[in-house]
């Protein structure tokens, strides 16, 4: 059984004037504007997004350490009469196990403890010492005692050594435990940072 409803003034079709909202024709073109400012915000997001990870990586840093530039009349005064004291301290290399020794050394800083953070305390002392670090972690293990730099080659032996004295430590090793580094420093309990 059907309900008929009362007839009332929308049962009546009209083809008068048309009533409420309705859009206009769209302009040729729109869509190529939406889509250059969707590909603009694109790369710039994409763009931003790849200097944060090469600053949280370590591949960029912004140190504001430029070279001073000397005037003309200051380098041909020092070229006249230049001191012994610089010319010994600019005919001497670097001495092993500094940082300046580093290198394309890769150094990795791992927590073998349970206390959250040493990694990050132990990188941050080396790279005020001037150490590069490549990366932090944890350890496979918690119960590292002692802290104890990991070395691959016996040729970074020195470099490994001038780590050590730069955590306060003298324990150092020469391992093949530790693939991914060519220097991995193990902090242990005995690190205060």
């Amino acid at each position: 059984m059907t309900t008929r409803y009362p007839r009332d003034r929308f049962d009546d079709v009209a083809d008068g004037p048309r009533v409420g909202a309705h859009r206009g024709a769209q302009r040729r073109g729109r869509g190529w504007i939406a889509f250059a400012w969707a590909a603009l915000a694109t790369g710039v997001i994409v763009g931003v997004c790849v200097l944060v990870l090469a600053l949280l990586n370590g591949s960029y840093s912004f140190n504001g350490s430029a070279s001073p530039s000397v005037s003309p009349s200051a380098s041909s005064s020092a070229t006249a009469a230049p001191t012994s004291s610089a010319s010994s301290s600019a005919s001497q290399a670097p001495a092993a196990g500094t940082p300046a020794d580093q290198g394309a050394t890769s150094l990795v800083v791992l927590n073998g403890t349970s206390t959250t953070g040493l990694a990050a305390k132990g990188s941050a002392a080396l790279t005020s010492a001037g150490w590069k670090v490549t990366s932090t972690g944890d350890a496979g293990t918690t119960g590292a005692t002692s802290t104890i730099v990991y070395y691959q080659q016996a040729a970074q032996a020195a470099v490994a050594q001038g780590v050590a004295k730069s955590l306060g430590t003298t324990a150092v090793q020469q391992s093949a435990a530790f693939p991914n580094a060519d220097i991995s420093v193990v902090l242990g309990a005995d690190y205060a940072g």
